[in-house]
């Protein structure tokens, strides 16, 4: 793609600046695209006045508000690098976090600035406030600014889940947030009369780039949650002031427990999924309100969109997560170009990060030597060019000398009607090597024995695929994507 791209926020005021583009659902304030630029302009006066420059780190701690997006693309203008925290974070893991990229200042809401201080005192960078200090800024304003932005220089840090050891900053640009919204645009066919609403958390890339950047970028209009409310989500899609809505598997799964939530006109709502596989329950119970979820892939590092299902075949191949989108490659390692089969998926093109910050090593085992980005996830396509996911690499175990897929396993969990999500992984085993360890949420007003659920896979699956333990729980720990931790849950059968 180009090497400069225009300043998004000027480009967009500049094309339709009487446009709504963002409703604070807190305060109830409408902000036009012109409004949005302005503030941006007087907020990188405000970081500039704070000697902050190309470069430099600012961290940010708060839950989500127009704000944000008005200092990310302050950023932008100025060359500064945002680094969102994770606010579900105890202040001494979003201190080890910071170290790593070491930040000059730290933004924070009201609601979380005791915690921003001891982040901030442990790492030596000054803070202030959204609230007072940003705030000021916007109110005083600041001297326009328009100039082109490099397109590969890091606009943005996000933090991986660190499932497995610490977070490592994945560099986001202006040129991954383009490529993005065209693959993810013309997949669910992003119009300026769009209408979506943005609760998933701003320190994942679903919050900021699914659909919010998109939607902004193309010209229309996000309502602002501070986060995940069930009851606000469902008045907003009842109302008919959303058509675009994205959601991690949990989100579709708390929809769907609302007494009321047939009563909600799903025939003009598009519903995407990522983060993780949508369970092909959900998948029937929406297509039954009148909407099919189409399920995609995507990661931190490819900024995030790779594939998403089409909705012409929804229905004839559910579990695929489309085919890959307009400025992806994709290729199967050991697979030929065009033939089915099943490999560990890779992946290049201009929505790929280019690394880690500040962290070669990282960066050199991400990507093959011929330059391709090494998910680690095994893909599988089928003879019409669709693909599915059929694991994490690292989740697969061995037990009996059979390579086992936690993915299928609860697959079939799933299906069963008293069971309202299935994760299941590998444990150390003195006969078998290894084998299954199932946990289990429950429908509410639901029982399950054991036996009745191992009876019910043994019907379904191979007989070294069928846990052998399987334990109850009320909750899964998760990931900011939605995703269940697995090694925590390795955790919680160890100290059982």
């Amino acid at each position: 793609m180009f090497d400069m791209i225009p300043d998004m926020a000027a480009k967009r005021a500049e094309l339709t600046p009487e446009a709504l583009a963002f409703h604070d659902a807190s305060t109830g304030r409408d902000w036009n695209f012109a409004q949005i630029n302005a503030a941006a302009d007087a907020v990188a006066a405000g970081l500039t006045a704070q000697q902050l420059g190309e470069g430099d780190r600012v961290a940010i701690l708060c839950q989500n508000r127009v704000e944000f997006f008005i200092i990310l693309f302050a950023c932008q203008k100025t060359g500064v690098i945002l680094c969102p925290l994770n606010w579900r974070q105890p202040a001494l893991e979003l201190g080890e976090t910071v170290a790593q990229v070491g930040v000059d200042l730290v933004l924070t809401d009201t609601l979380f600035e005791t915690t921003a201080r001891s982040v901030a005192k442990e790492v030596g960078a000054r803070i202030l406030t959204i609230d007072h200090d940003v705030t000021g800024w916007i109110e005083a304003g600041g001297a326009p600014r328009s100039a082109p932005v490099p397109a590969t220089r890091a606009w943005y840090l996000l933090f991986t889940s660190g499932t497995t050891g610490l977070p490592k900053a994945v560099i986001q640009t202006a040129r991954m947030a383009w490529a993005n919204a065209i693959n993810i645009g013309q997949a669910i066919d992003i119009a300026s009369s769009d209408r979506a609403v943005c609760f998933l958390p701003l320190f994942h890339t679903a919050g900021i780039n699914l659909y919010t950047l998109p939607i902004f970028l193309t010209g229309g209009r996000s309502t602002i949650l501070p986060k995940f409310e069930p009851e606000v989500v469902r008045d907003l899609l009842g109302s008919g002031q959303i058509n675009q809505f994205f959601g991690v598997p949990a989100i579709y799964q708390a929809l769907s427990l609302m007494p009321d939530i047939g009563d909600i006109d799903w025939s003009d709502i598009r519903c995407g999924c990522g983060g993780a596989p949508l369970p092909e329950p959900l998948i029937r119970f929406f297509a039954e309100k009148g909407t099919y979820v189409l399920n995609g892939m995507g990661m931190t590092e490819t900024g995030p969109t790779v594939f998403l299902m089409d909705p012409e075949q929804a229905a004839a191949k559910i579990g695929s997560v489309g085919k890959p989108q307009s400025l992806v490659e994709v290729r199967l390692a050991g697979v030929a170009d065009s033939v089915s089969g099943e490999g560990e998926l890779q992946l290049r093109g201009p929505g790929i990060t280019p690394g880690y910050f500040e962290n070669p090593e990282a960066t050199a085992k991400t990507f093959t030597q011929d330059g391709w980005l090494a998910s680690g996830d095994v893909a599988r396509r089928d003879a019409e060019g669709y693909y599915y996911i059929v694991d994490r690499i690292k989740d697969m175990f061995i037990s009996g000398g059979e390579n086992v897929y936690p993915a299928e396993v609860e697959r079939i969990l799933n299906s069963h009607p008293s069971i309202l999500e299935g994760a299941v992984v590998g444990i150390a085993d003195s006969k078998w090597g290894e084998v299954g360890a199932a946990f289990v949420m429950l429908r509410p007003g639901e029982t399950l024995f054991p036996d009745e659920l191992r009876l019910w896979c043994r019907e379904r699956l191979a007989g070294y695929k069928v846990p052998v333990h399987i334990r109850i729980v009320d909750d899964f720990p998760r990931t900011a994507a939605g995703k269940i931790r697995k090694p925590d849950l390795r955790e919680m059968f160890e100290d059982a």
